[in-house]
């Protein structure tokens, strides 16, 4: 059982920007080649960091305004939010260590 969430835009300010931990983004579409080569790797970050980041999916075909909100250009993008503000992001995938170094940067500056 993954501990990824599924975004959406009725819901995205009270999940993301309203909550206590860490949220880590993935702004994602189905037809995005790079974006399904991310995925895995954001479910194993999903379930590595279980109770220290909340993770999940934002489709912006769904969610358009949202992506918009972020100045999401690109896709795939991370988006990292603390105490409601994006703090930073990375666009494209680099690969599965960018990816977990990435994070790893940003929960361990939380905490």
């Amino acid at each position: 059982m993954s501990n990824l969430k599924k975004f959406e835009e009725a819901s995205f300010d009270q999940e993301v920007l309203g909550s206590e931990s860490a949220v880590l983004v993935d702004f994602y579409a189905d037809w995005c080649g790079p974006c399904r080569a991310m995925a895995p790797v954001v479910h194993e970050i999903a379930d590595s960091y279980n109770g220290k980041l909340t993770v999940g999916k934002l489709d912006v075909d769904q969610a358009q305004s949202i992506a918009m909100r972020y100045g999401v250009m690109s896709i795939p993008t991370l988006g990292i939010f603390q105490g409601g503000k994006l703090v930073d992001r990375l666009v494209g995938y680099p690969g599965p260590q960018a990816v977990k170094a990435f994070v790893e940067k940003n929960v361990s500056a939380s905490v």
